[in-house]
């Protein structure tokens, strides 16, 4: 679909208003769906040129929540609503009220976006020392002593095995 600026989109909706064309052969001779094309109209009925102006804005809970009980209580459809509030895009009037249908009001709330920041951590292994003599500190200890034993199990079993084994290799 391609993007329009909003000197054509007024053109086009002016040559409907003028009433010489219908909406649908419009539509189809600039290369958009008749469905964008009333969306277009509508907005203009309501807004008149400033609804085609760039705006990059974000919607509060309170906005959403507004925008939907007024759909709701009014028996709008999505795109008269989109139109009325001056949304540019039906979908996303779509998503809130299945995001509010669903999961409620906690939904609307705006969420972050991108990538998670990497968490630095300061505390780089430092490990909080227990107190001398308590019980954690004695079972630390016992644990250390344990590993300690295992491993010179080890080591001495494979001396002996190394000990044992007839393939000596004889250094000169």
């Amino acid at each position: 679909m391609a993007r329009f600026t909003a000197e054509e989109k007024i053109q086009a909706v002016k040559r409907y208003i003028d009433g010489t064309e219908g909406y649908k052969t419009i539509a189809k001779a600039i290369g958009v769906s008749h469905g964008v094309f009333f969306n277009w109209i509508q907005q203009y009925q309501h807004h008149g040129e400033q609804a085609f102006e760039k705006r990059y804005t974000t919607y509060t809970v309170e906005d959403k929540l507004e925008v939907l009980q007024y759909m709701i209580e009014n028996g709008t459809s999505v795109r008269e609503t989109v139109a009325i509030f001056n949304i540019p895009a039906p979908s996303t009037l779509t998503m809130w009220h299945k995001q509010f249908r669903l999961e409620g009001i906690d939904a609307l709330k705006p969420k972050k976006k991108g990538r998670p920041s990497m968490k630095k951590d300061n505390k780089k292994n430092i490990h909080k020392q227990p107190e001398e003599g308590s019980v954690e500190s004695l079972q630390a200890e016992v644990e250390r002593l344990r590993m300690e034993n295992a491993y010179l199990k080890k080591l001495n079993a494979l001396v002996q095995n190394k000990e044992k084994s007839p393939n000596k290799t004889k250094r000169k």
